[in-house]
């Protein structure tokens, strides 16, 4: 055969196989096209519907508001509202007639009935707040119809955007199994071509063919194994070479495009699991700096771009101060007043993006300095502070959405709320109610828990007459007396032991490590203090306050589980001889050794 005849028979397979692979990688550009308008296509639907389900939101807001309050702006800026809604509502209305499918073109009608019955009731509400029934307004939006229709605008929506989500998904498999066979058939055909070139044509096609081929083929081979770091070589030449560059071009770029959403949906899961073992681990917090150092643990896993800092409220010092911190932040002190947090004054998250047309919170050092301040709430209530910092040279390829941090404060936040109930439930279970004093259950638990032979003082307290104070003047009279002696008592042995309520108006004191005397000193001083306090009861004066004390000392009087009933004998010695005194147990064993002298 003659040599022409080869080339040309070879030139004829050589163009049906390059037109063959060309029409692979064309097909596959365009499934990839089909899968990017699927995209593009769900992320248009979602936004309308986002944007719907927003506006509705701030309508409802603004006619609350209005309602609640009465005042112009508001009734202007839900009119104004409503407008956009409107707006809104009719750009679902277009979405629904040209490309939506028939259920979820179904769900739209849904939404707009819904939202026209959610009209309905604020325009009403709103016509009567106008009106002057600024009572019967309230009650419509505040209502279980409104909110029935609130929460139907809100379903029908979400089901729209699920519906959406669902078809965009499968059309977008589809076009993926498309893009997939069509590269298969490409790269078989560029094997085919590449022998060819080879075998026959090396001489004649080798500079036009075969050396950007064999450029292709690693690059298509490395594509195959998702190696999208390979660059593509551009080709400006209009012939199938050309087309196929540009095909294998966006295959690389589709691919990049879905390493970077599998990226992001990965980050988005590991940030979940990490709330989620953050909650659970909050859930065992028995104590403040335990949950403190569990989030410090977990935040930063969560948000390694962050740096952030855990504040608690301190009721009793209405400041804000650290519980704990990552990432070394550097522009928030350690305590500061709630007023300082913009954030906290408007019971919601504040961010500040480190431009000068913004307004940065004053407890900031750097007011350019990029922050965020996520109130945390509970019950209504501000109870703390989840404060962060934007640290550019921490921020990793493919950073955590940001919708994360109100869950993240929400788990805190009630974590927080739970530990501050226990604390309290167990203040409740320890003491008094009345007197704010441990109470007789710790009492005995602190006797059991004594080590033998160590020096312990025990005072048993007695008010004087106590009956004359509720019979005279009333028992709530009666109930200010013992919670004037019990806060004495309190404030006199905080340094050196524990008060307790004993029962009725009888009070015990231990006092480890002190001995008959140094009790008995401070039992004087406690006496003379009670009855040098003149107290008065709505506007009553209730005459003078006098105690009865008894004081013993283990081991001197016998060993600790018996310390108390040996007070109880000297304060019953106490009462006996007059009240108003302070007898030591010691004393009471006197006579008898005086006895057993003669």
């Amino acid at each position: 055969m003659r040599i022409s005849t080869i080339t040309n028979w070879a030139y004829g397979f050589t163009v049906l196989l390059t037109g063959m692979s060309s029409a692979a990688f064309l097909f596959a550009a365009r499934a990839a096209e089909r899968e990017r308008a699927a995209v593009e296509q769900n992320l248009a639907f979602d936004v309308v519907a986002e944007e719907l389900a927003i506006g509705v939101e701030k309508l409802t807001d603004e006619a609350r508001l209005y309602v609640v309050r009465g005042a112009t702006r508001h009734l202007e800026a839900y009119r104004h509202e409503a407008g956009e809604v409107r707006r809104l509502d009719r750009a679902l209305q277009r979405v629904r007639a040209i490309d939506a499918a028939p259920g979820e073109r179904a769900a739209i009608a849904e939404a707009e009935r819904n939202l026209g019955e959610l009209s309905r009731i604020e325009r009403s509400a709103v016509e009567a707040a106008a009106g002057g029934d600024r009572t019967l307004g309230q009650q419509t939006l505040f209502g279980p119809e409104h909110e029935r229709a609130e929460s139907a605008v809100v379903g029908a929506l979400d089901h729209f955007r699920a519906l959406s989500s669902a078809r965009t998904d499968g059309e977008m498999r589809a076009a993926q199994r498309v893009n997939d066979a069509a590269g298969l058939v490409a790269k078989v055909m560029l094997g085919l071509t590449a022998l060819l070139f080879l075998g026959v044509l090396y001489f004649i096609l080798r500079r036009r063919i075969s050396l950007p081929l064999t450029r292709m083929t690693g690059i298509v081979v490395r594509l195959a194994r998702q190696d999208y770091d390979v660059e593509v070589p551009t080709d400006r030449r209009r012939d199938e070479i050309g087309d196929m560059t540009n095909a294998i071009q966006v295959f690389r770029e589709n691919g990049l495009e879905r390493e970077r959403l599998e990226a992001e949906r990965q980050a988005d899961q590991n940030a979940k699991d990490c709330i989620l073992q953050m909650t659970h681990r909050l859930q065992a917090c028995v104590t403040r700096e335990e949950l403190a150092e569990v989030v410090a643990c977990f935040a930063p896993q969560t948000f390694p771009d962050l740096a952030g800092r855990l504040y608690v409220l301190e009721e009793h010092r209405n400041a804000l101060t650290l519980a704990s911190s990552w990432l070394d932040p550097a522009h928030s002190p350690d305590t500061f007043a709630p007023t300082s947090c913009w954030g906290v004054r408007r019971g919601r998250t504040h961010a500040n993006h480190g431009r000068s047309d913004e307004v940065a919170c004053p407890h900031v050092a750097d007011p350019l300095a990029p922050t965020l301040c996520v109130p945390l709430t509970a019950q209504g209530d501000t109870i703390g502070l989840l404060y962060f910092e934007e640290r550019p040279e921490l921020a990793p390829r493919h950073g955590t959405p940001r919708m994360f941090l109100d869950l993240m404060a929400d788990n805190v936040a009630l974590a927080l709320a739970n530990q501050r109930l226990r604390e309290r439930l167990a203040s409740l279970a320890e003491r008094d109610g009345l007197t704010g004093l441990l109470n007789r259950r710790r009492l005995d638990e602190a006797l059991r828990a004594l080590k033998p032979g160590a020096p312990l003082a025990c005072v048993m307290v007695d008010i004087d007459h106590f009956k004359r104070f509720n019979d005279q003047f009333g028992h709530d009279a009666g109930d200010a007396v013992m919670q004037h002696v019990a806060q004495i008592l309190r404030e006199g042995t905080e340094s050196v032991g524990d008060a307790y309520r004993f029962g009725g108006e009888e009070f015990t004191l231990l006092l480890p490590g002190l001995n008959a005397m140094a009790a008995r000193e401070l039992a004087e001083r406690l006496r003379a203090q009670v009855a040098s306090a003149a107290l008065a009861h709505h506007g009553r004066l209730l005459g003078r306050i006098t105690i009865s004390l008894g004081v013993a000392a283990a081991p001197a009087d016998g060993p600790a589980a018996a310390v108390v009933r040996c007070a109880d004998a000297a304060l019953l010695q106490a009462k006996a001889s007059g009240r108003d005194r302070t007898v030591l147990a010691a004393e009471l064993k006197l006579p008898s050794e005086a006895r057993r002298a003669s």
